[in-house]
Formats: structure tokens, sequence, C-alpha cells
């Protein structure tokens, strides 16, 4: 006679959560400077000479609803 498979429960994997906290703080770094750069990156707070950031994210500004000139 047979006996009837019982499926296996898969069990969650656990993830540390120190494992996760340095990931998480620079992904966070990371999106703050992205929106920095977006938003704020001309005038009295450019860290770069020039136009040049500006030029390259004008697009992303208007996406995003930031204004720029």
């Amino acid at each position: 006679m047979s006996q009837a498979a019982v499926p296996a429960v898969p069990l969650p994997v656990r993830i540390p959560l120190r494992e996760i906290v340095p990931w998480a703080v620079f992904v966070v770094l990371l999106a703050l400077i992205a929106v920095y750069f977006v938003s704020a990156e001309q005038g009295a707070t450019s860290i770069f000479a020039n136009m040049y950031v500006h030029e390259f994210v004008h697009d992303g500004r208007h996406l995003l609803a930031f204004p720029c000139h």
C-alpha cells in the first residue's frame, strides 16, 4: 500500500535586523543625495560650479514638480 504524501510547508527565512539596518541606511543616504541633486543643486546651495548638474537633472525636476526657473 502507498502512503499519502504530505506536502512540505516552507518555513519563512528569518533575516536578522542587524543585517538589514546597514543596507537601509545606505539606501536612505543615496535617496537623500539624489533628492538633493534633483531639488536643490543650483544657486546659493550649489556644490559644483556652473550649471552642469542643473542641466543634467533639468527634466527630472519638472517631472517631480520642482520649480527651477
